[in-house]
């Protein structure tokens, strides 16, 4: 049986380096990407206008970076550290 959750928010695999901060990460961003969706359509159709449609997005699009420095997303503070221990 179909959830009308899975049918309305799908989420695809992650097939990156598994670590917890990578899957929430993927998450938020498979989030954003829906949400972008929905907005477009939205704006499209004329539901809502463009301008209102911009700051959502713009919104949308702060959680994501906030969400990205919270979880530490792309920066590896022992990267150097193993570096030295290999040579």
């Amino acid at each position: 049986m179909v959830n009308s959750s899975d049918f309305l928010h799908p989420r695809s695999r992650y097939y990156g380096k598994v670590q917890p901060e990578n899957l929430v990460f993927n998450a938020n961003l498979q989030e954003f990407a829906q949400d972008v969706s929905y907005i477009c359509n939205l704006e499209t159709a004329g539901k809502i206008p463009p301008d209102e449609a911009y700051k959502k997005i713009r919104d949308l699009w702060k959680q994501l970076k906030r969400s990205k420095k919270e979880l530490g997303i792309g920066e590896n503070p022992f990267q150097n550290d193993e570096e030295q221990k290999d040579s």
